[in-house]
C-alpha cells in the first residue's frame, strides 16, 4: 500500500507538479465527505499510516454530530482509525485555487481491516458474494442536480438561474446558456478520470442530468457517482452559482433522482441476461426484478435517507414510487431498457440523488442476490399489462422507512446485523431532531391566528 500509492503520487506530481494541499476525503454514512488537508509535500505520512481520525466518523448523523446509540464515538473512548488512500483515486481539483489534489481514504482499525460501518466496505462485501459465484455486475449511473442561485440565508428557498423556464427538458438552447459550467463539469469529470458519456436538460427549472458510461468495476463508479457531487458544487461556486444534489429542492418540480443501470457477465464476459429471446425477458432477469422489488419496501430507508427524501414519493411526484416494474417504461421502478443482447439490463429508478451511492448498489446488488437465491418469488404483471391488482405504494413517510428496515431480515442478510443497527441508530437520532422542529410554515399559519 505505502510503495503503491508514493508511486501514484510521484506520478501525480510528473504530470500535474507537486499540489499546495492533498484533500483526503472520507464518506460518512450519509455520503458526506468528511476528512483532513495534508501538506503536498507530507505524502509519505499518509502513505506510513501516519494521519488518523477517529472511527465514528464513519457515523455522524447528517448534523455532523456524533450518535451515540451506534456504539461508536465516545461511549467506547472514540478511538482513532487510520487513513489509508484507495487506489486509483488521486486526482486533481479543476476549482480549486491553487494547485490541489484528492484522494478518498478509508480507516483501518486495530484489527487492520476496514470496519463493516464503513459505506464503501459494504458495497466490496456485496461485490464478493457475486463473485463467488463466477458474476459480475456491470453497472452505469444516472445522477439528477439542480443549479440555483446563491442564498444570502441558508433559511431562503432555493430560485432557479435567470431566464429558466419552467418545464426545460431536452432545451439546447438551456445547456448553450449554462454552457461555461457545464463544460467545467464535464472537463473536470475527465480531468478526474470519470466517464461522462451525456449531459441533458432535465424537466426541472434549473436541472440537469449526468449519465456515465457503463464499467463492470463496480466500485470505481460507486466513488464516481460519490466525488462527481463534490466536483459539481465546486465548479457552481467558481461561477457563483450554486448546485445542490437534496432530493427534492422544489415542491412543484420535479425531484434529483440517482438511476442505477445494472447487467451481470459471467466468467466469459457473456451478460447472463442475454438469455435467447428478443421479445420477452430471460428467466434470470426476471428473478433480478422479483428481488429488487420484494426488497424495495424494506430497503427504502437506504433509498430515501434523509426527512426531504420522502416528498419524492408522492403522487404526481414525476418519481417512480410504487415497487412495480415494466419493459422500457420510465414510470416503472424498475424498467428494463434492454431485454436481450449485450445491453440487456434492468434500471433501478427509485433512489434519490441525495443517497449514499455504495449502499444504494449494494442494496440493489442485495436485492439482485436474493431473487437469484428464491427464484420463485411473486413477479407482478408488468405496467406495460392491463392488471385489476395494483402494488402498494413505498410510504411516504421517513419514520415508517427506518422502522421497516430495523426490523427487516434481508437488510441484515445484507449489510450484516451490525450495520443495520447503527444505520438505524442514526437515522433514528435524525428523525428525533428534525421532525420535531417548528417549521415556519407553522409560524406563519398558526401564531398570530390561534
Amino acid at each position: 500500500m505505502t510503495t503503491d500509492f508514493l508511486s501514484e503520487y510521484a506520478s501525480f506530481c510528473t504530470e500535474h507538479g507537486r499540489p499546495d494541499r492533498l484533500e483526503l476525503m472520507l464518506c460518512d454514512i450519509n455520503a458526506v465527505l468528511r476528512g483532513k488537508w495534508l501538506p503536498g509535500d507530507d505524502e509519505e505520512k499518509l502513505a506510513n499510516g501516519g494521519v488518523r481520525l477517529p472511527l465514528s466518523t464513519y457515523a455522524p448523523n447528517i448534523l455532523g454530530e456524533e450518535v451515540e446509540a451506534t456504539g461508536l464515538g465516545i461511549a467506547v473512548g472514540d478511538p482513532d482509525g487510520k487513513l489509508v488512500p484507495v487506489a486509483g483515486s488521486l486526482h486533481p481539483v479543476p476549482w480549486a485555487k491553487g494547485t490541489a489534489a484528492q484522494v478518498l481514504v478509508e480507516m483501518i482499525d486495530e484489527r487492520g481491516e476496514i470496519p463493516a460501518y464503513s459505506s464503501r466496505r459494504q458495497l466490496a462485501l456485496v461485490l464478493e458474494r457475486f463473485k463467488a459465484r463466477g458474476l459480475k455486475p456491470v453497472i452505469a449511473t444516472e445522477l439528477e442536480f439542480y443549479l440555483y442561485q446563491p442564498r444570502e440565508d441558508q433559511n431562503d428557498p432555493p430560485l432557479p438561474p435567470d431566464r429558466s423556464p419552467t418545464a426545460q427538458n431536452y432545451d439546447l438552447e438551456v445547456l448553450d446558456r449554462t454552457h461555461a459550467i457545464l463544460d467545467d463539469i464535464l472537463s473536470g469529470a475527465t480531468a478526474q478520470g470519470m466517464s461522462p458519456d451525456t449531459l441533458i436538460a432535465e424537466y426541472g427549472p434549473g436541472q440537469f442530468e449526468v449519465n456515465f458510461h457503463h464499467t463492470d468495476d463496480v466500485l470505481s463508479a460507486a466513488d464516481d457517482a460519490l466525488t462527481f457531487r463534490r466536483l459539481v458544487r465546486g465548479v457552481a461556486r467558481r461561477h457563483g452559482m450554486a448546485a445542490t444534489f437534496m432530493a427534492k429542492p422544489y415542491a412543484d418540480y420535479p425531484g434529483n433522482g440517482m438511476h442505477v443501470h445494472i447487467s451481470m457477465v459471467d466468467e466469459t464476459g457473456k451478460n447472463v441476461f442475454d438469455e435467447g429471446a428478443a421479445n420477452a425477458p430471460g428467466p434470470r432477469l426476471l428473478q433480478c426484478v422479483a428481488g429488487t422489488l420484494a426488497t424495495m419496501e424494506p430497503l427504502q430507508a437506504i433509498f430515501a435517507p434523509h426527512m426531504n427524501s420522502y416528498r419524492r414519493f408522492q403522487p404526481m411526484s414525476f418519481a417512480p414510487h410504487t415497487p412495480d416494474w415494466g419493459i422500457d417504461n420510465r414510470a416503472a421502478a424498475v424498467r428494463l431498457p434492454d431485454i436481450s443482447g449485450p445491453g440487456a439490463r434492468l434500471e433501478h429508478r427509485i433512489a434519490g440523488a441525495d443517497a449514499n451511492p455504495y449502499l444504494v448498489i449494494a442494496a440493489v446488488l442485495g436485492g439482485m442476490l436474493h431473487g437469484m437465491d428464491h427464484p420463485d418469488l411473486p413477479l407482478p404483471p408488468p405496467l406495460d399489462e392491463e392488471t385489476e391488482t395494483e402494488s402498494t405504494p413505498l410510504t411516504a413517510d421517513w419514520g415508517t422507512a427506518v422502522e421497516r428496515f430495523a426490523d427487516a431480515d434481508i437488510a441484515s442478510a445484507i449489510f450484516g446485523e451490525g450495520f443495520r443497527d447503527i444505520y438505524t441508530a442514526v437515522r433514528r437520532d435524525e428523525i428525533s431532531q428534525l421532525t420535531t422542529a417548528i417549521s415556519q410554515i407553522e409560524y406563519r399559519t398558526y401564531l398570530g391566528r390561534l
